[in-house]
């Protein structure tokens, strides 16, 4: 059986990751090839955005110190992980699909068959977006705009431009998942 990969989702906040996630998990719903992953994060789960498992710090760092994650990185003040079974989805040739820290991506690369999707924007976009979910102030989206990063060098890359409407950008995503 060909070997699973990891579909690594990056890009900047504003980009509509989540939205190309949740379109993509839409129309691949039921189907065993791909797992889409629900992430582990050390905030409360009434605190907004997307679905994820709501974790204390204390129980993160006790689950991750158990070997219960793949992945783990910190952003924003929170810890993330990405389960561990994911390595048994993997064995068995799945696609699975993860919103990723572009600052994992080289650990990520150096110990499971990675992909990236990096889901970008032009800054304009993005800074209408942010100011519209009203989760931050005109200081911390500047700031957020500002700490782009580059990609590792060397990583298998797809960018998808996503400053039209959602169906683009989910289309293109469901191109790269098929194809994986």
């Amino acid at each position: 059986m060909a070997r699973g990969v990891l579909v690594a989702v990056v890009g900047p906040s504003g980009a509509g990751k989540d939205t190309l996630l949740a379109g993509a998990r839409a129309a691949l719903a039921g189907h065993p090839r791909y797992r889409f992953v629900r992430r582990c994060i050390s905030r409360p789960a009434t605190a907004g955005g997307e679905e994820h498992e709501a974790l204390g710090p204390e129980e993160f760092a006790a689950r991750a110190a158990a070997g219960g994650f793949a992945l783990t990185w910190q952003a924003h003040g929170l810890h993330y992980g990405i389960p561990a079974d994911i390595t048994g989805d993997l064995a068995a040739g799945r696609v699975v699909v993860a919103n990723l820290s572009r600052t994992v991506l080289a650990t990520a690369a150096a110990r499971l068959p990675l992909r990236v999707l990096e889901v970008t924007a032009p800054a304009a976009v993005l800074a209408q977006r942010l100011a519209a979910r009203g989760r931050e102030d005109a200081a911390d989206v500047a700031a957020r705009l500002a700490r782009a990063a580059p990609l590792p060098a060397g990583l298998a890359v797809t960018r998808v431009v996503n400053d039209g409407a959602p169906e683009a950008g989910i289309a293109a995503m469901l191109a790269l998942l098929r194809s994986a």
